[in-house]
């Protein structure tokens, strides 16, 4: 395999990584936007603590 063929490969290699990675964060950004607008309403708490006693 020459270097030329090699150097293009990885050249091929290195731009569908970033693509992957452009796309990955494409997507968790729009599915980050879509959770939001349907939580934004609800409380954020999992297990409210109960209310403080004062002495």
């Amino acid at each position: 395999m020459p270097v030329g063929e090699m150097g293009a490969f990885l050249l091929f290699l290195m731009i569908v990584f970033l693509f992957g990675n452009l796309w990955f964060h494409f997507i968790e950004t729009i599915l980050r936007q879509i959770k939001k607008l349907f939580t934004r309403h609800k409380n954020s708490s999992w297990h409210p603590l109960p209310p403080d006693k004062e002495d």
